[in-house]
């Protein structure tokens, strides 16, 4: 496990002669010096891949049993020498019964055996006829590879201080898989050794459990199955691969393939174990029971330059567009239905809106849309304002007003600029400044029309303001922060930008979809500096807090994966190359870790709305933290990158 706590694991799937036990564990050794040559530190093969799953009655003949007991010896030997650990399948007889196991040797040594603990005998199935169950078997040992070795199916292992445990095939199939036990004993990585046929339909729910295994276990689960070479008289053997972590798969081998296959993927450890500290329901139900662990260290191998690992640079949106459009529409669901919930409580048929034509009140003023129809209240009852002010500019007013429109709500212009003028005149500012008083009382301005609309119209506000703005504290406290229903609270600006996009591609009207699309293509920003000379955006929240897309990986592995300064800026090197050097990177998270800290009372005080997705900054949910904390901790490790 390297110092971020990423542990290299594979699994392989060899070549196999049935039956031919020498060959196998050549191909096995083969594969473990290719597997330590890439850095690999625990790679599993499959159920009996010393011998070959389909060997039938032949598993009975004390010949082959004898050749695999030589193999298993041969396979010791060969690897003594290479960093890493190997799981192994082989039949075991212990006393005059036989095993079906998965042997764990390192460095010349079986540390333990494992044993099949549910034998199949249904379908094309029939182990019972030479294989005894495991269950039950605890604090013995067996003979292997010209060793003793501990032998029971509580065993786990660990490894330089990664804990594992194994399961063998059916185990993972029944309604309590060893695995989940020895998850709660503490292994953070599950093998399973595999020899799973194929059949219609069959992949696709095997993916989904070895993926639902490692969610409820909260656990990395690397599952290899048998492949080409194993006998095709009943059944075909495709070699799945698969590698997943709490619920996604990193890596999967491709099926039905002529060659051997090694598939490797780093897990998150350190994830793992933030996942587990965080989840009461786990720990309440830890070390219910007792097992053994066996202890090893082994020598540090070289760890391959390259990350085995996809780190998403946007990873609160779904790269597939399949998934990414499922995702918009549920999270639209989520969010008109929070809110027609409110409207239906609180008796509201009206809503008010202050439509800027950027991107978040978009967001919301579709949402509301969605939501009154739902109601099946009249699109009129949403009361949309636009405030020009002194910043706002002819492409985002027109948008507002147009979208409006397109949408059949009714539409408001108040603007701003004389009451505001009055108001620094009042407070005594001078018109040139242009200091946070300056912003913020045009902010406030804007907020205190919409409530007072509200009240004249017997309705609420609904908020604008998302969650990379919370975190950031980019809004201006007791103005844009304030609502009566803050719809967009945990949608971070990425997502944002995706969803109103999705919303234009699925819109009928041309002109509502041009509009929508222009306002995704427009620069971010308050408007409450005066535009440029040629009338633009002069005011760029990006050029000021930094890049939206850095700030959401950010957030993201800081709070969805506990993640410290030195490997969020490792992983952000590494999701962003090409984009940002490091010293750029380093640059924002520093900022984003003082303003995440310093802006934390505008979310103690942030009105109720929705909770999106797995990050949210409510402090009557997900997030509960002092206005006062210090981030010296988190700082101080920066400044030592």
């Amino acid at each position: 496990m390297d110092n971020f706590g990423f542990l290299k694991v594979a699994a392989a799937v060899p070549q196999v002669r049935v039956a031919d036990c020498r060959y196998n564990a050549e191909r096995i050794v083969a594969m473990a010096e290719e597997a330590a040559r890439r850095g690999v530190e625990i790679a599993a093969f499959p159920e009996l891949a010393v011998t070959g799953y389909t060997c039938g009655d032949l598993l009975l003949q004390p010949a082959l049993l004898d050749a695999a007991d030589e193999a298993l010896e041969q396979i010791v030997r060969a690897t003594r020498k290479l960093p890493l650990t190997l799981l192994v399948g082989a039949p075991l007889r212990h006393g005059s019964t036989l095993y079906n196991c998965a042997v764990v040797l390192t460095q010349g040594r079986v540390l333990g055996v494992v044993p099949k603990t549910h034998i199949p005998d249904y379908a094309e199935f029939y182990e019972n006829r030479w294989f005894a169950s495991g269950a039950g078997i605890a604090e013995e040992h067996i003979a292997a590879a010209g060793q003793q070795a501990d032998f029971g199916a509580d065993l786990t292992f660990e490894v330089n201080g990664t804990e594992f445990g194994v399961e063998i095939c059916e185990d993972l199939w029944t309604a309590v898989p060893p695995s989940s036990q020895l998850a709660l004993n503490g292994a953070k990585v599950l093998f399973n050794l595999s020899a799973s046929p194929e059949g219609v339909g069959k992949h696709a729910y095997l993916r989904q459990l070895v993926a639902q295994q490692s969610a409820r276990t909260l656990s990395a689960y690397v599952y290899c199955s048998a492949g080409m070479g194993e006998s095709s008289t009943d059944l075909v053997f495709a070699g799945n691969g698969f590698i997943a972590e709490n619920g996604t798969v990193l890596r999967e081998a491709e099926r039905f393939s002529s060659e051997e296959q090694l598939v490797v993927a780093d897990v998150d450890i350190q994830r793992l174990e933030f996942e587990r500290r965080r989840n009461t329901s786990f720990r309440r139900n830890e070390a219910a029971t007792e097992n053994t662990v066996i202890e090893m260290e082994i020598p540090e191998g070289l760890r391959a330059a390259a990350l085995d690992r996809d780190i998403d640079p946007l990873p609160f949106v779904p790269k597939d567009e399949g998934h990414r459009s499922e995702r918009c529409e549920e999270i639209f669901r989520i969010q008109a239905h929070g809110l027609a919930q409110r409207l239906r409580h609180t008796g509201c048929k009206r809503a008010v809106i202050g439509i800027s034509g950027g991107l978040d009140s978009t967001l919301a003023l579709l949402v509301a849309v969605r939501a009154f129809d739902f109601l099946k209240l009249e699109r009129t009852g949403i009361v949309g304002i636009t405030m020009p002010g002194f910043g706002t500019t002819d492409r985002t007013y027109n948008n507002a007003l147009e979208l409006m429109r397109r949408l059949g709500v009714t539409v408001r212009e108040i603007p701003i600029r004389e009451a505001c003028i009055q108001h620094m005149k009042d407070i005594g500012l001078d018109p040139g400044d242009r200091s946070a008083a300056y912003e913020n009382a045009q902010a406030r301005e804007r907020t205190q029309i919409l409530m007072d609309v509200a009240n004249m119209e017997g309705g609420l506000v609904v908020g604008t303001g998302d969650l990379s703005e919370l975190a950031l504290g980019w809004a201006t406290y007791n103005g844009d922060q304030m609502s009566m229903y803050g719809v967009n609270a945990s949608v971070p600006k990425t997502l944002v930008r995706h969803l109103v996009r999705w919303a234009a591609e699925t819109e009928t009207d041309d002109t509502a979809r041009a509009t929508l699309l222009d306002i995704v293509d427009t620069p971010v920003s308050p408007e409450l500096l005066p535009a440029d000379k040629e009338g633009r955006i002069a005011q760029k929240t990006e050029d000021l807090v930094g890049p939206y897309e850095l700030h959401d990986f950010f957030l993201y592995h800081f709070l969805r994966s506990g993640c410290g300064p030195a490997k969020i800026l490792f992983l952000a090197e590494t999701a962003f190359r090409g984009s940002y050097d490091r010293a750029t990177i380093r640059k924002w998270l520093c900022i984003f870790f003082r303003r995440f800290f310093v802006q934390q009372f505008k979310r103690s005080a942030m009105p109720d709305g929705p909770k999106v997705g797995s990050v949210a900054l409510s402090p009557r949910g997900d997030w509960r933290m002092p206005s006062d904390a210090s981030a010296a901790v988190w700082l101080d490790q920066l400044e030592n990158l």
